[in-house]
């Protein structure tokens, strides 16, 4: 958010699993996938409980208090009524204009009350997959969010990344955004995204999500990037984001940025999180793929740019060949995914580097048998020719079972 908020909190983490699906193949392939050493679930919670149960304690903590800091008008209070699940897999944060144990705010008496729950001191990350699966309200003066604070907090010098903020009266665009020193509050550095013909955020679920590797952040919605940001960015100014940060969910109401709630907020008001993981690789800077002649899976020029060709290579331990496995079946490196050409199926169609979209061209399953497969076209990744040397052409091709198609994850 714009500013630490309570100080005394700490963020929010999460989740998730490794790559993999079982993959239709011919009969000279294995059948049976394991998951791929690379994937490491390091926080996950879905949300599942009895309707009105409280959020698992050993992940989350319940923040209480008030926050001059944005001039925010909620309490954030503690216990099951404004944050329980709902019995169907969901968190929901609830906004109420009330008061009902006569809470002092800055202000003076307080006219709303909502939850903010972080994991600091129970869970906290340095790099990964870092999303939530949520639904946001509507109505002017709200301000959810899901966002990070690094640690030790002292804002703005420890840094935050905020992974999806929106204000109400933006009903069609969420923020990402990160602050630190010299670039915080409102010369925070970060973009908006904004869903076509009109469509609400409140009006469906989205996946917000941030992809963070060392001096390198990437942003996106419903896998679709939208942002990346690196200390190029920064103006010679510090970057702050290679060291544990911890997670935050929170829903505000008022405040500098989205103004107050007027006549016609509807309230009460609810934030619906389905779901928030963190998936990262077993080495938080990614992990080598390796195979033929033991070379290493690398993209050319360790050039992040779109449609950079990716090859085979001598294993090096550069960037270009630290690769993250995540649990939504991409493979990446430099902030992007690995990618078939075109959206290509058929045998030869090469591989590149491509900001992630979420495409069935960005997806990979591996097998027991250290096959790297793209399901949509039933191939697998292939050294073109089988040829060993540097700078050889990566590709897609029937499953052979030759040595040019085998890979070794981490």
């Amino acid at each position: 958010m714009a500013s630490p908020r309570l100080l005394r909190s700490c963020l929010f983490a999460a989740l998730s699993a490794a790559l993999v699906g079982s993959v239709a193949t011919g009969p000279a392939r294995a059948q049976t996938t394991a998951p791929a050493a690379a994937a490491v679930s390091t926080f996950s919670d879905s949300f599942d409980g009895p309707a009105g149960s409280a959020v698992d304690s050993s992940k989350w903590t319940l923040e209480t208090g008030d926050n001059v800091n944005n001039h925010e008008r909620q309490y954030y209070t503690s216990g099951t009524k404004n944050a329980a699940l709902d019995g169907q897999g969901h968190l929901v944060i609830t906004a109420r204009k009330e008061n009902p144990a006569g809470y002092q705010c800055w202000y003076g008496s307080c006219q709303y009350t909502s939850a903010r729950l972080n994991t600091a001191g129970r869970f906290d990350a340095q790099y990964g997959h870092v999303e939530a699966r949520m639904k946001i309200p509507r109505g002017q003066g709200m301000w959810p969010a899901f966002w990070m604070l690094g640690t030790p907090v002292n804002w703005p010098d420890s840094g935050e990344i905020d992974v999806m903020e929106n204000v109400g009266f933006e009903p069609s665009t969420v923020h990402g955004t990160i602050h630190g020193p010299g670039y915080s509050g409102s010369g925070g550095i970060g973009a908006g995204y904004s869903l076509p013909g009109g469509q609400a955020f409140a009006d469906a679920f989205h996946t917000f999500a941030v992809d963070w590797a060392p001096d390198s952040l990437t942003w996106s919605v419903d896998g679709t990037v939208y942002q990346r940001r690196t200390p190029a960015d920064l103006g010679g100014r510090t970057w702050v984001f290679n060291k544990p940060f911890f997670l935050i969910l929170n829903l505000a109401v008022g405040g500098y940025w989205p103004g107050d709630p007027d006549g016609s907020t509807p309230l009460p008001a609810q934030l619906v999180v389905d779901s928030v993981s963190v998936t990262t690789s077993a080495s938080a800077t990614g992990v080598p793929i390796r195979g033929l002649a033991g070379k290493c899976v690398d993209v050319a020029g360790a050039d992040p740019a779109n449609g950079t060709p990716v090859q085979l290579y001598d294993c090096n331990g550069t960037a270009a060949q630290s690769w993250t496995v995540g649990a939504d079946g991409t493979v990446r490196a430099l902030g992007k995914c690995l990618d078939v050409t075109g959206n290509g199926t058929a045998d030869g169609s090469t591989v590149q580097l491509w900001d992630c979209t979420g495409g069935p061209n960005q997806k990979w399953a591996v097998s027991a048998a250290h096959d790297i497969v793209n399901p949509q076209a039933n191939k697998c990744l292939d050294v073109t020719g089988n040829n060993p040397a540097n700078g050889t052409r990566l590709q897609i091709w029937s499953c052979s079972g030759g040595a040019n198609q085998k890979w070794t994850v981490g």
